[in-house]
């Protein structure tokens, strides 16, 4: 026999702990990232990919007066992306979930980057093969604490990351095609929803490559921050 530990995120200011169930991801969620990407976001309805519950951690705000938390460098790359997301914590969940009632199913929100082998999603792509492990790697989700859902209007907020001080991506909650309540709804349709899942809402544009030895800070208006040194 052997044990499995489960995955729990820090809640901001409490030592309350959130359990992590699933992680569920949704591509292209702004306008000018599908564009950047090479796809038209006026005829794309969501998609999703997922990753593994144990790869999503806690990652403190080191510049707040914490030291820096160290976030290793993926093997299999030499292409490692940022891309900064709204991360939505589910405290009840469903099928079939309607749009108008959706956000009572929110525990809390936080932010996350989904770190990306895009070489490896790249080579996936042409190949016509599954991306998985271009996502779904170990530490590929660093988040900061969750705030509940009470605190937080999930429909706007500024949303940015900089690498060495360096501004690389900036947009607004607003500016999502699919706002919080009709992913959960629509994704609703394909699977059971449940406590503990999180839902990672997609990237504005400006995605782009972080090198080992760089300092990462991001964050969204009325939510928190989060920053991390990868190794």
């Amino acid at each position: 026999m052997f044990a499995i530990d489960s995955t729990t995120l820090d809640v901001a200011g409490s030592a309350e702990r959130f359990p992590v169930r699933r992680v569920y991801c949704v591509g292209r969620n702004y306008a000018d990232h599908a564009r950047e990407m090479g796809t038209d976001p006026d005829r794309e309805p969501p998609f999703y990919f997922t990753k593994p519950a144990d790869a999503v951690f806690t990652v403190a705000d080191g510049y707040a007066g914490g030291p820096a938390h160290e976030v290793p460098y993926p093997p299999q790359t030499e292409n490692l992306h940022h891309e900064i997301e709204l991360v939505v914590a589910l405290s009840s969940g469903g099928s079939d979930i309607d749009a108008g009632s959706a956000l009572d199913h929110v525990w809390g929100y936080g932010v996350g980057v989904d770190l990306t082998r895009r070489d490896l999603q790249d080579a996936a792509k042409q190949n016509r093969r599954p991306w998985d492990l271009s996502k779904g790697f170990d530490a590929s989700g660093p988040v900061s604490a969750l705030v509940p859902a009470a605190s937080v209007d999930p429909l706007s907020g500024r949303i940015w990351i900089t690498v060495d001080d360096e501004l690389r991506q900036v947009g607004d909650l607003g500016d999502q095609i699919w706002p919080v309540a009709d992913v959960i709804a629509h994704l609703s349709r394909s699977v059971t929803l449940a406590p503990g899942d999180l839902i990672m809402t997609g990237t504005p544009a400006g995605v782009g490559p972080i090198t080992r030895g760089q300092q990462v800070r991001g964050g969204i208006d009325g939510i928190g921050e989060l920053s991390f040194v990868v190794r």
